[in-house]
């Protein structure tokens, strides 16, 4: 058990540890109400982050149906509606908290 104020880590997943070959190329935080992350290039292609956020929003759109938040498609369309308008008016990270 972490010890009281301790870092919430998720655990690597199982098939990083069962391949010949892993790489974390992502991690995210939320600390003090703000996203903090490091990353690594990981890839040649920038294109293949695209198809890695995609996947990440629907893994995260499948979390938010499992806990009956909402369905799966309603996560995807507020996670796509966000992501659009982010893109066009990025807010400043350092200073706007993650609601």
């Amino acid at each position: 058990m972490a010890a009281p104020g301790a870092p919430r880590e998720l655990a690597v997943p199982f098939a990083a540890h069962e391949a010949k070959e892993a790489s974390e190329v992502l991690r995210a935080w939320i600390v003090d109400s703000g996203l903090h992350v490091s990353l690594q290039r990981g890839f040649e292609d920038p294109a293949v982050w695209g198809v890695l956020l995609s996947d990440v929003a629907r893994h995260v759109a499948k979390i938010f149906e499992t806990e009956n938040v909402c369905s799966q498609d309603e996560a995807l369309e507020a996670i796509k509606a966000t992501l659009d308008a982010e893109w066009d008016a990025p807010r400043d990270s350092t200073t706007q908290a993650i609601q």
